[in-house]
């Protein structure tokens, strides 16, 4: 693409149109602009419309698009096309960075987004002049260009939040702390003096608090790592000048700055060699008493979000992202705290919530806010170790969790509306959520039935919270593992919950509630077959909501619940009726053949992995309807979408394990596309193992006279793979197949066709690649499988008993030996540790698998071989009968007497002798 003013006014139509809410107009033209991205230029006409254009909403739609293009493209895979040429890599960082710093501030962090992507990849080995390109413009005096710099050091340094210890990383965090701890220091202390100065100017305050919140977030992330040796000496300054800002009562201090000088604070205080900065009772009640419960009240800002941008107000609240509220801040400073100063810091809020229980019971209706921070206090308190999975985990004993429970909390939830008090609903249910590891039993079966209750309350956010505490309840784990609430206690509920749920999903703002969902669908796996008389009602429910969403797909964890949903329903009624499956396939397929029809890309492999699931139902035949769809399933843009692969290739397995006789004799011309999807799977790294459980599937159930013109052809393409591309996944994939293929058609047709393909070519294998490397595989089945194939090439292989291959019989048992015996190697080489870690690409749909559409494990010598030590044992025992005294004297000359010992146990356990 040439950087032209024709090329630059198709872009801004084409981008236009992906702004149109008619999904007829912006699909194809966001098509159009997946098939021209790999083009040269294509980002720098991207960069040039930003800079030039007149229209806001292009220069705006141009920095997206620029970004989300760096996000799919910067990273170079090995084994694939680099996906940006060179030139346009040089071109975009010489120029993005004073591009980022002219732009106005909505662009500006688009581009800074995007310069910590690439600097993801390349900083600091391939853009060593970044950090001094940044540093400089420290000098500017611009607080517009300033504060891009630090929101592009922000972003690019965050990171070092979450990154694993490591050489590598402290060395990158030294080199930027070397270049950057100074200059920061001495732009924080300017900062701080200009906050002085401009004390009476709101505007100027607003520019400078946000330069402080940028700092304040960049200090935690060069911090995190625990590097004190650069910070320390000015810790003391940093400490004061934060501690000081939080105590003046001002009203012009952002949300932003007071929640990043808190969490300052918060990181700071529970480090232990900064433990003296807080042990004087004076500090520690400054802390609590200016700083922490102060911005523990419910603010208007607050109040605003709760009732007029609910789905953010929770997924602040639930989620964790509310990293940059007050409160939330607070929050952690008390816990911060309370690591080395528990027992002062809950005897000074003790006071306090007391007090505020008392002002809200004076007039409820009036100081409910006092309430609401009451329980804040004490969840923060109490909370001194929690995960997202099971709430809290470890709890201040000097608080009585349960004793509040009951007196502060479940009265709100027991009162005669679900629409009175809001907040405090809402408050005591995720009270409910965070302590249901501390609250006893009894007082949360209690709980269950104002739960459900609560589901049909106006708030969003107090459904939403009723539906995940609900969720939460369902998965809690009591003794033998088994589901701590059980089907049998919810008896009682099991039509209102269901109804109520349903209901939920009617109300307004939450037609697309992902936490409702959720809830169905765990609902579902914890009543188990006591759902089945509500599943013809419930099916329809679900279906009618998939075929809405399905014309504008938007809440991705909605839709992967709803199709867990799906699953389960299926799995729970077909276990108990098997012939039930035809009612599913009818209520479905319609909806199903809708979503592939209009290439719902995001739906498409979900309906794969329900077909699947269904297909497995029938009992070995295929049914017209998925017979009819077949041929499709093979065409090549399918797999073009790497989304769309694990799905697939369950769903001809499934086609392959239920009617591989119908394939080949009524879709017999169809073969050679399966093995061409074969063949595209093992020429990729990610995806070779894909192609392995498709071509296993093949061996193992089409009739062997169907795939007999193919078989040489096979295992020509895997040798070739295996000499360009040799790699520790595919060798282990490749062993599971040939021992896969030795059961299915005998040792001595393994040895004939690799001997067919090349003289002498199964002694070699046998020596390069199946003795040393057969102690790599693993999982039990795959394990199993490759007993039985070389216990078949032991003892049912003629040329291993009397040719040149008979050196090679007694290492291949040793190596048989080893698989059954020694740990498994489990080492890669340092080449592949990051083979299979890959952006998606393109406008790609990432594949999310359903656990509840999960496949059996397949077991293809079950039926055959139980043990295989024993199966080992009588082999050779009916090996030696044929041939007496060669298999002992072979034994007695070369094995090793470790292994001999195994084998002589093996030999005993199955009652039998070598002759």
């Amino acid at each position: 693409m040439e950087l032209s003013d024709a090329n630059l006014q198709t872009l801004t139509e084409y981008l236009k149109k992906t702004l149109d809410p008619d999904p007829a107009i912006r699909r194809p033209a966001e098509k159009f602009l997946e098939s021209v991205e790999g083009s040269q230029n294509y980002p720098l006409l991207l960069l040039t419309l930003l800079e030039k254009s007149q229209e806001n909403v292009i220069k705006v739609c141009a920095s997206v698009t620029f970004k989300n293009y760096i996000k799919r493209n910067w990273r170079i895979v090995e084994d694939e096309p680099n996906k940006i040429c060179e030139s346009d890599r040089i071109a975009i960082k010489a120029n993005i960075v004073p591009l980022m710093l002219s732009s106005p501030e909505q662009i500006q962090k688009q581009l800074s987004d995007a310069i910590s992507i690439i600097g993801r990849e390349d900083f600091p080995q391939k853009w060593p002049d970044l950090l001094t390109e940044m540093v400089n413009r420290f000098q500017s005096g611009d607080f517009h260009v300033i504060n891009g710099v630090l929101r592009t050091a922000h972003s690019l340094f965050k990171r070092y939040r979450h990154e694993f210890k490591s050489n590598e990383l402290w060395t990158e965090i030294k080199l930027v702390l070397d270049a950057f701890a100074l200059p920061l220091t001495n732009l924080f202390k300017a900062t701080i003096e200009l906050c002085s100065t401009h004390a009476n100017d709101a505007s100027a305050l607003k520019i400078l608090f946000s330069s402080l919140i940028l700092i304040a977030k960049l200090f935690y992330s060069l911090n995190f790592q625990d590097l004190p040796e650069f910070f320390e000496d000015n810790m003391e300054t940093w400490m004061t000048n934060f501690h000081s800002l939080l105590t003046l009562d001002n009203k012009l201090l952002q949300t932003d700055l007071v929640s990043n000088a808190i969490q300052f604070l918060a990181s700071v205080c529970e480090r232990p060699h900064y433990k003296h900065l807080f042990e004087d009772q004076n500090t520690l009640t400054s802390i609590c008493e200016k700083v922490i419960v102060p911005n523990m009240e419910f603010r208007a800002a607050d109040e605003e979000a709760f009732e007029d941008n609910s789905e953010e107000y929770i997924r602040r609240d639930l989620e964790g992202s509310d990293i940059d509220t007050r409160r939330r801040a607070a929050c952690d400073l008390v816990r911060g705290l309370c690591k080395f100063f528990e027992g002062p810091v809950t005897g000074i809020f003790s006071g306090y919530v007391n007090s505020m229980l008392q002002e809200y019971a004076k007039n409820p209706s009036v100081n409910w806010k006092h309430k609401d921070a009451a329980i804040y206090l004490v969840t923060s308190l109490a909370s001194k170790a929690q995960t997202q999975k099971h709430g809290i985990t470890q709890a201040n004993e000097l608080v009585n969790l349960t004793e509040f429970f009951v007196n502060h909390i479940q009265p709100d939830l027991k009162s005669a509306s679900v629409n009175e008090f809001p907040v405090l609903k809402a408050d005591g249910i995720k009270y409910i959520m965070i302590f249901r590891n501390q609250v006893p039993k009894e007082q949360l079966l209690i709980s269950i039935p104002l739960l459900i209750n609560h589901l049909q309350a106006e708030s969003i956010v107090v459904h939403t919270y009723a539906a995940h505490a609900l969720e939460r309840l369902f998965t809690m784990r009591g003794t033998n593992n088994t589901t701590l609430i059980t089907a049998a206690e919810m008896a009682p509920f099991i039509e209102v919950l269901l109804t109520n749920l349903f209901k939920a999903l009617t109300l307004p703002g939450s037609s697309e509630n992902e936490y409702i969902m959720k809830a169905i669908m765990r609902s579902f796996s914890l009543l188990q077959e006591s759902i089945i008389p509500y599943i013809p009602s419930v099916i329809t429910q679900l279906t009618q909501k998939l075929l809405a969403v399905s014309k504008n797909p938007s809440k991705p964890h909605f839709n992967h619940y709803m199709f867990e949903s799906i699953c389960l329903s299926i799995r729970i009624t077909c276990r108990a009726n098997p012939d039930a499956v035809g009612s599913f396939e009818e209520a479905l397929f319609m909806v199903f053949t809708e979503i592939l029809q209009n290439d719902v890309q995001e739906f498409i492999p979900y309906v794969f992995q329900v077909m699947s699931l269904l297909l497995e139902m029938h009992k070995n035949e295929i049914p017209s309807s998925y017979m009819a769809l077949f041929p499709h399933l093979l065409q090549p843009v399918l797999w073009e979408r790497t989304g769309n692969i694990p799905p697939l290739v369950r769903l001809l397995q499934a086609y392959l394990e239920r009617g591989a006789n119908t394939i080949a004799s009524v879709a017999a011309d169809k073969i050679p596309g399966l093995l061409g999807v074969f063949q595209k799977l093992i020429a990729s790294k990610a995806n070779d193992h894909q192609g392995f459980y498709l071509l296993n599937s093949i061996i193992e159930h089409m009739p062997p006279e169907s795939v007999d013109q193919y078989r040489k052809q096979i295992f020509i393409l895997l040798f070739q793979r295996l000499q360009n591309s040799k790699t520790t996944k595919f060798i282990k994939s490749f062993l599971v197949f040939i021992n896969l293929y030795c059961i299915k058609y005998g040792a001595l047709a393994l040895q004939e066709i690799f001997d067919s393909i090349q003289p002498k070519m199964f002694g070699m294998v046998l020596e390069k690649i199946i003795i040393p490397e057969i102690q790599k595989v693993s999982g039990q089945v795959e394990k199993k499988i490759c007993a039985v194939g070389i216990t078949k090439m032991l003892t049912e292989c003629p040329p291993m008993m009397d040719t040149e291959y008979t050196k090679l019989w007694t290492p291949l048992l040793q190596a048989l030996i080893g698989l059954f015996e020694l740990p498994e190697d489990d080492t890669i080489p340092d080449e592949e540790h990051f083979i299979d870690i890959e952006d998606t690409p393109g406008y790609q749909t990432a594949f999310s698998q359903l656990a509840f559409a999960g496949k059996k494990e397949h077991d293809p010598v079950g039926q055959m071989v139980n043990n295989p030590r024993i199966h080992l044992a009588q082999s050779l025992h009916k090996l030696s009968t044929a041939c007496p005294g060669r298999v002992p004297s072979m034994l007695s000359t070369s094995l090793n007497a470790e292994a001999l010992q195994y084998l002589q146990g093996y030999l005993q356990a199955a009652s039998v002798t070598l002759l």
